[in-house]
């Protein structure tokens, strides 16, 4: 892919300009710095062009993954297990929402109000996945929230509870067996989540599943005493 050649989405540049913008002024910036700014960038882009035209940026369509055995749970791969979530699950569940990732994962997009864990996982529209490894160890949890089976829809959560095993490629792994136990099972048409704007990490790894961003809700949710912008990324089945 040449450098004039781009394939990210409108939706995501505005998100992303706009998460920047709000640290910007934070910090203090000035009009001639943004000048600044983005002469850097440029020289930074041009410096590592070689790089760029390596790591184009596609959106692939969402595809039924024939590989992946999902009519129903355990979904099992080389590396991970997706089980049913047993009450044994949780003492470690809670654990896990104690730092920042997992707060996110139990904030109502709705109320935008921290949903307390009884309430989540008693919820009956609420469809929640625990993450093992092989060996049985937890190391996350995956959920189909507002499940609407006459709309064919629902929304996705994902975490990777425990620290020592992110950034390791689980999420995404475990993201997509979800997705495809959605599509096979739960027989989803559409799939949505929601993601902070300023989580660049986290928008990359909902893009390379297949999700696109469909709205920003500007200071939807407010914590650590500050709005945040939300994204809405969705993604629909044939």
């Amino acid at each position: 892919m040449g450098l004039n050649e781009s394939t990210i989405p409108d939706n995501t540049l505005e998100a992303l300009a706009r998460g920047f913008f709000k640290e910007s002024v934070n910090y203090g910036f000035k009009k001639i710095d943004y000048l600044r700014f983005v002469n850097v960038l440029l020289d930074m882009a041009m410096s590592n062009s070689k790089t760029l035209e390596e790591n184009g940026h596609f959106i692939d369509p969402v595809q039924i993954d024939d590989k992946i055995e999902a009519d129903g749970l355990p979904l099992v791969s080389d590396r991970l297990v997706i089980r049913g979530y047993k009450s044994k699950d949780k003492k470690v569940l809670q654990n896990w929402l104690q730092d920042e990732a997992g707060r996110h994962f139990l904030l109502s997009r709705t109320t935008a109000q921290t949903v307390h864990i009884d309430k989540f996982v008693s919820d009956k529209s609420c469809i929640i996945g625990i993450i093992t490894l092989p060996d049985d160890r937890p190391i996350g949890a995956v959920a189909y929230c507002d499940y609407n089976k006459r709309q064919f829809r629902a929304e996705l959560r994902k975490l990777i509870g425990d620290p020592s095993k992110r950034e390791m490629g689980y999420a995404k792994e475990a993201t997509h067996m979800w997705i495809q136990y959605g599509i096979k099972t739960l027989g989803l048409k559409k799939i949505y989540l929601s993601t902070l704007n300023s989580n660049i990490r986290n928008i990359k790894l909902n893009e390379e599943l297949g999700f696109q961003v469909e709205g920003i809700l500007r200071n939807e949710v407010y914590f650590d005493n500050n709005f945040h912008d939300v994204l809405r990324m969705g993604m629909f089945i044939d």
